[in-house]
């Protein structure tokens, strides 16, 4: 700047410099950003007017709104002089928006006068993707929020929260532990470079007085809503806020069987113990039997058919089991099979986790 010849001396001292000047268009407008305008009505004749009156609408394509401060009248503009007005608007529509500027007054011979100018302006929205995904056999709700940055300057990331519904409570991955305090995964500066893409993480989990209630998070498709808020090259702050998001409803059938406890990690050829909790979501009472059935791998220990008893609708019962693998490696637990005596059926259960499987001896010894 000290070296344009067109900068004023000294400038270069102001971190706005140039940038101050006014633009003559609205250039990019965001969804979820402030419209911000200032409106001039100046009077160029060498008369007096009076009773002008300046109103500022916003038209989108499914509303108008009124953006004008202040509806009253003027009572008079002398010559040179002007009426100023500075209009804002949380932009909360994509698309098309025209502000319509119409301003009425009287002349000295007391005929009303009226006028209307148009400015047509564009409004975009940043390209937000997001995949709720149901993790297995759990009632865990992973949720990616991916961020596009399609401006044409950088954009500085102020937060990206989950809201999540009175059902769940919900937890950020996006820190690395490092040491006190978790270190952000993008970094010590949060900035969105133009065309960047940024994908946020959350993990969602009932809440222990509905995660009991095997019913009810069954029908539950609502999680919660996403909170973004940015800020511009010159610190204009805008904030968008999704509408409600949707998982697809775990389909548990009559039965859910979810495993409590589970190593790890197990050495190869030893038993190990799991805890297994089975909930009846279904409306009427069962009474089951379990039979384990062994795999290529895996081996149950116990006896298979053992009656578990009555289990009444919406309750769950935990049943300790012992099984062993004969592979190394992660590998799939499967061979259950539950059985309703009442109504002579089956339901069998394969990938209900997985667990590491490892060689306690030398390479040679294995």
């Amino acid at each position: 700047m000290r070296q344009d010849p067109s900068t004023i001396k000294g400038a270069e001292t102001l971190m706005l410099g140039e940038m101050l000047t006014l633009p003559q268009n609205f250039g990019n407008i965001f969804l979820g950003e402030t419209f911000s305008s200032y409106i001039s009505v100046h009077n160029d004749s060498t008369q007096i007017v009076k009773e002008i009156l300046v109103k500022a609408d916003l038209q989108t394509s499914s509303q108008r709104l009124n953006l004008s401060t202040s509806n009253s009248a003027v009572a008079e503009l002398k010559p040179e002089c002007c009426i100023d007005d500075v209009i804002h608007h949380e932009v909360k529509e994509i698309g098309t928006h025209i502000l319509v500027c119409a301003v009425s007054y009287t002349t000295q011979l007391g005929e009303k006068l009226y006028f209307r100018k148009f400015f047509k302006f564009q409004v975009n929205m940043l390209v937000i993707l997001l995949l709720p995904t149901p993790a297995l056999q759990t009632d865990e709700v992973f949720l990616e929020a991916q961020i596009q940055n399609i401006t044409t300057s950088p954009m500085f990331m102020e937060k990206v929260s989950l809201e999540p519904t009175i059902m769940y409570n919900v937890t950020e991955l996006n820190t690395v532990a490092s040491g006190d305090d978790g270190e952000s995964t993008f970094g010590k500066m949060s900035y969105l470079q133009p065309m960047d893409t940024r994908q946020y993480l959350y993990c969602l989990k009932p809440k222990a007085e509905y995660a009991e209630k095997a019913g009810v998070i069954k029908g539950v498709t609502m999680i919660g809503k996403l909170d973004i808020v940015w800020r511009t090259n010159l610190g204009e702050k805008g904030r968008l806020q999704t509408s409600q998001l949707q998982r697809m409803a775990p389909g548990y059938g009559d039965i859910r069987l979810s495993l409590e406890i589970i190593p790890d990690t197990v050495n190869l050829e030893e038993p190990f113990d799991i805890v297994c909790k089975i909930t009846n979501c279904s409306e009427r009472t069962m009474d089951l039997v379990v039979e384990m059935c062994n795999t290529r791998s895996i081996h149950w220990c116990g006896i298979s058919g053992r009656q578990l008893g009555k289990l009444s609708p919406g309750g769950s019962l935990l049943v300790p089991l012992t099984i062993f693998s004969s592979v190394q490696g992660l590998q799939s637990i499967s061979g259950l099979r539950l059985t309703d005596t009442f109504l002579k059926r089956t339901y069998e259960y394969d990938d209900i986790a997985q667990v590491c499987v490892i060689c306690p001896y030398t390479s040679n010894e294995c």
